[in-house]
């Protein structure tokens, strides 16, 4: 009897280690997958360097995660010179208190022309 169990839990434990091998490389798959299809898809500028950048983090096109979501601060601001250079510049020097408690970490390495380009593709979503 003791054989048995020790047998079958052999087997169980066997055939685990293949079944999550899987499960790792099928993820592995739809994961590249993703980000290539989801890469072809990108023809805007900003939003290629939106995607490169680590915006993604805290912010999201359509709902609010840690930031606003992009949609919502089209909303807020229309897309005028004034307001794509404000945006930039809090974009690259950081900043808080607009959407709430939770700061925005400066970007300080960033282009100014980089972070424009950004911005008009968030204001281009206005609905």
């Amino acid at each position: 009897m003791k054989k048995t169990f020790l047998v079958l839990g052999a087997v169980v434990i066997f055939m685990a280690s293949f079944a999550k091998a899987d499960l790792a490389k099928e993820k592995t798959v739809v994961a590249t997958a993703t980000m290539t299809n989801h890469a072809e898809f990108q023809s805007n500028p900003g939003e290629k360097l939106i995607n490169k950048n680590d915006c993604l983090g805290c912010h999201n096109k359509t709902n609010k995660i840690i930031g606003p979501a992009y949609v919502e601060i089209a909303k807020k601001y229309p897309a005028t010179d004034k307001n794509i250079n404000m945006l930039a510049d809090k974009i690259i020097k950081g900043g808080t208190g607009v959407w709430g408690n939770m700061p925005m970490t400066a970007h300080a390495s960033l282009k100014k022309d980089d972070a424009k380009l950004m911005v008009k593709y968030i204001l281009s979503l206005k609905k």
